[in-house]
C-alpha cells in the first residue's frame, strides 16, 4: 500500500469496530470444553470471516448467515468441527435475543480516534440489520452529529450506512456510492474502505473504484494478492501520515 493523500475513510462495523459480545459466545462454549479469552474470541471471528472468504460465497441463502458465522466462530474457538460445532453454534443463535454486535474491538477506540486526527471525513458502511447507528452511539463508539448532546465518548462521523436502512448491501458498489455522495467525495483510490472481508468489503471497494484496505490481522485472508492489508486499525492512520512517495 503505497502511502499517498487520503480523501476520506470508510470503515466496516462487524470486526473493525465491533465483535460479537462475549456474554453469548462463552457458555455455549465452555459447555463444549473450550474457554477462550477476548484476544482469542476476537481472533475465531477473523477465522470464520476466512472461511467464508474461503468458501466464495458472499451471498448465502437468506436467514443463514449467521448460522454459517458462528459454525465458523466456535471451530475458530477450538470446537471439534462436526455435531458439537453446530450445537454450540445453535445455542448461541438462540441466546442472541437482543443485538449481538456489542463488544467493542480491542485497539478499536485508539484506532478510530487516530483515523479521525487525520481530518478527512470519516464514514462506516455496514451489512446490518437497522440497529448499527444506534448501538454505536450507544457503546460511545462513534455518532453522526444531530442537534442531540453527543455521547460521553466516542468519534463524530459524517454518515453510517446500515444495509438494512438504504435496501443495498455489500459487495453490491451501490452501497459505498450512497456514502460517498452523502460525504461529497468523489469515488477514487484516494477513499479507503477498511473492512475484515474479502468478499464483502474488498470485492464491493474494488467495484465502487475505492481503496480497500483488509483489516486482517492474523494473516487470515484466503486470497491476499491485489490488496493492502494492515493488522491493526491504527497502521491505517500511520501510513496515511506518511509522505508520498516520489
Amino acid at each position: 500500500m503505497a502511502s499517498g493523500r487520503v480523501s476520506a475513510v470508510l470503515l466496516d462495523a462487524g470486526g473493525v469496530l465491533l465483535f460479537p459480545a462475549p456474554e453469548f459466545l462463552l457458555p455455549p462454549l465452555r459447555a463444549a470444553g473450550v474457554s477462550p479469552d477476548v484476544a482469542a474470541l476476537e481472533r475465531a471471528h477473523y477465522r470464520a470471516m476466512a472461511a467464508h472468504d474461503l468458501a466464495g460465497a458472499p451471498e448465502p441463502a437468506e436467514g443463514t448467515w449467521w448460522q454459517q458465522y458462528l459454525t465458523g466462530y466456535v471451530t475458530g474457538c477450538g470446537v471439534p468441527d462436526g455435531p458439537a460445532a453446530a450445537a454450540a453454534a445453535a445455542e448461541i443463535a438462540r441466546a442472541t435475543t437482543t443485538p449481538a454486535w456489542r463488544h467493542v474491538g480491542t485497539g478499536a477506540m485508539d484506532g478510530l480516534r487516530a483515523l479521525a486526527a487525520l481530518g478527512v471525513p470519516l464514514g462506516v458502511v455496514s451489512n446490518s440489520d437497522g440497529t448499527v447507528q444506534a448501538e454505536l452511539r450507544r457503546l460511545g463508539v462513534c455518532y453522526v452529529p444531530d442537534g442531540r448532546p453527543p455521547p460521553q465518548a466516542g468519534v463524530p462521523v459524517r454518515v453510517v450506512i446500515d444495509s438494512a436502512v438504504v435496501g443495498v448491501a455489500k459487495p453490491d458498489p451501490a452501497i459505498f456510492r450512497i456514502a460517498l455522495d452523502a460525504l461529497g467525495v468523489p469515488a477514487d483510490r484516494s477513499v479507503l474502505h477498511i473492512g475484515d472481508s474479502l468478499c464483502y468489503d474488498v470485492a464491493g471497494a474494488l467495484a465502487a473504484g475505492i481503496q480497500p484496505v483488509h483489516l486482517d490481522p492474523h494473516g487470515f485472508c484466503p486470497a491476499p494478492g491485489g490488496h493492502p492489508h494492515v493488522r491493526a486499525l491504527a497502521d491505517v492512520a500511520r501510513w496515511a501520515r506518511k509522505p508520498p512517495r516520489r
